[in-house]
């Protein structure tokens, strides 16, 4: 289902002079943002959002961060194929201690992914309620993730990025990287209302973008937040990222809105494990960074996943 590039393996120093050097748009970088975006202003033409969407601002905005996307995590997507021309709810695990994970995705699937199109990200209450941070996702394309939202989109033929693991995904500590949280059922439930296929997707890398951390439970509880990481570095480091997409997943036809809880979460659990076995995928392919943490990590979460049964 996907193909890898191999690419000369080593150690990873971390020092400032390996840092990647950040060029600015490239001229085929610099096509492809023109031609991806004619195509959205095609698409949303017509298009009225209540939460003040502005493709103007994206476009922007991609201009900035793609050299970041292209130079500094040196992002490769696997699985271009298996995206259709209809929308989807995009599914993902969720890593990196920072939303990234989320940025990252939404510019495979513009950039990268065709037709382009812009996935509308959920976010938490939390971050949908902060000063600017807020406003400006909102108008990125994020929106606050409940219901009555994630419906109005996909009935207007959008596409949403939703992470079931919710902020456990990345509230996690080093130990715990890339084993994946029980995922919520609620992203299922509109799937089915809407009889919209669901697109499994793991992204692989984010994790090492900060290598060791401590999440102190008692600190965010005092402070009303979801999660306080305590980490060597605020800055994320220049970890390889490789996004996979799986083949969609459609919704059985004879699953209705009272569908018992049982067949829900069966269904869920299916998404839940095909996106373990992505990660398994995924990191048997990673491209060398930290391999002295990341190796071992890698060797716990396939043993655990195969001692489970998952094979």
């Amino acid at each position: 289902m996907f193909r890898f590039h191999e690419e000369p393996r080593g150690s990873y120093t971390l020092t400032m002079m390996n840092l990647p050097h950040l060029e600015l748009l490239q001229p085929d970088d610099e096509r492809r943002i023109e031609e991806v975006f004619a195509e959205l202003r095609i698409r949303y033409k017509d298009y009225k959002d209540p939460w003040g969407f502005n493709l103007d601002l994206c476009e922007k905005t991609v201009r900035k961060v793609f050299p970041m996307y292209r130079s500094y995590f040196k992002v490769r997507v696997f699985g271009h194929e298996n995206v259709k021309d209809h929308p989807y709810i995009v599914a993902s695990n969720h890593t990196g201690q920072l939303p990234i994970d989320a940025a990252l995705i939404t510019l495979a699937f513009a950039m990268e992914v065709s037709p382009s199109r812009v996935l509308r990200a959920m976010v938490e209450r939390f971050m949908a309620q902060l000063p600017f941070v807020g406003d400006f996702s909102a108008q990125t394309g994020a929106i606050l993730g409940d219901r009555t939202n994630c419906e109005y989109l996909i009935d207007h033929g959008e596409s949403i990025l939703v992470f079931p693991e919710g902020v456990r995904g990345i509230s996690k500590n080093t130990a715990d990287y890339y084993k994946l949280r029980p995922f919520h059922q609620g992203f299922y439930r509109i799937a089915i209302q809407k009889k919209t296929p669901i697109l499994p997707v793991c992204v692989i890398g984010a994790e090492e973008m900060f290598p060791f951390v401590f999440h102190s439970k008692k600190l965010a509880k005092i402070l009303h937040v979801p999660a306080i990481p305590l980490s060597l570095n605020y800055f994320p480091l220049p970890s390889p990222i490789d996004i996979y997409i799986g083949e969609e997943i459609s919704i059985p036809s004879h699953f209705e809105e009272d569908t018992a809880e049982k067949e829900v979460k069966e269904n869920v659990y299916h998404i839940e494990n095909t996106i373990k076995r992505m990660i398994v995928t995924g990191l048997k392919n990673r491209r060398p960074f930290l391999d002295p943490l990341r190796k071992p990590i890698s060797k716990f979460v396939i043993k655990e996943f195969r001692t489970k049964g998952n094979t």
